[in-house]
């Protein structure tokens, strides 16, 4: 009586994933898209010359008197899109202190940036990841030490020690594996001392603007002298964060140096 052989288990091949997962996975994407769309169909995007805010700052004030909220929620829009897409923003970190004064500024452009950053980084970590890994690629191996180390303090680091771009700075902590809760908290308060700095200007700059003809040699000193401290504090930074925190300053010099 002959016995049937088994025939040995093949494993099932794996089913790609369907396209509803893949799309789901790319909302950060879509949402930061929807909000540059909003931005560009409103025209807000023409505002963003110093021309067309100095032409426009009697309009620009009046519609910030009449809708200081909805007007701060856009920018901060404008600049989370920004800052996803990569777009250099230091005329829009200035143009928030021209709209809003230093304080309303530098909250809206610190709370903007982190949106945006962490969009990216949510975007890093789906398919897209692979995409964004083109960019920072030549960064990676110098970052990689200091994460092992200590993830935290590295990223408070890298948010004050200007070592690497800001693009790289936003991206690279996802792909090398950090936790978003830390990211995120690095991110926000990691970036308001330069955010303060370039605030203050837009708010000389505002001052200066708003004079019209009257401005003069001392008008233009008393505007932009705190300005100008406010920078000179936030280019010490470096220097303090090197002797308080050695180890974390060592870590990102090394990497810059390699």
């Amino acid at each position: 009586m002959s016995i049937d052989t088994v025939p040995p288990m093949t494993e099932e091949p794996k089913q790609p994933a369907s396209l509803a997962k893949r799309l789901s996975g790319l909302w950060p994407f879509a949402l930061v898209l929807a909000g540059l769309g909003l931005a560009i169909s409103q025209g807000w995007h023409n505002y963003l010359t110093l021309e067309s805010i100095q032409a426009n700052i009697g309009w620009l004030d009046s519609q910030v008197a009449a809708n200081f909220a909805l007007v701060l929620v856009a920018y901060m829009l404008v600049y989370a899109a920004a800052t996803a897409f990569m777009v250099p923003a230091s005329f829009l970190t200035i143009s928030g202190g021209v709209l809003f004064g230093l304080a309303f500024g530098t909250m809206g452009t610190v709370f903007g940036a982190t949106i945006g950053a962490c969009a990216l980084f949510i975007v890093a970590k789906t398919s897209l990841g692979e995409t964004l890994r083109s960019i920072v690629g030549p960064f990676l191996d110098k970052m990689q030490a200091g994460f092992n180390e200590d993830a935290l303090s590295y990223m408070f680091a890298l948010r004050l020690i200007p070592a690497f771009p800001f693009a790289v700075v936003n991206i690279a902590p996802a792909i090398l594996g950090a936790k978003f809760r830390d990211y995120f908290i690095t991110t926000l308060f990691g970036i308001i001392p330069g955010t303060l700095a370039y605030t203050w200007i837009g708010v000389a700059v505002g001052d200066t603007l708003r004079a019209g003809g009257d401005v003069n040699i001392g008008t233009l000193a008393s505007n932009f002298v705190p300005a100008f401290i406010a920078l000179g504090v936030v280019a010490l930074i470096p220097v303090v964060y090197k002797k308080v925190f050695k180890k974390g300053a060592a870590a990102t010099e090394g990497a810059v140096e390699q």
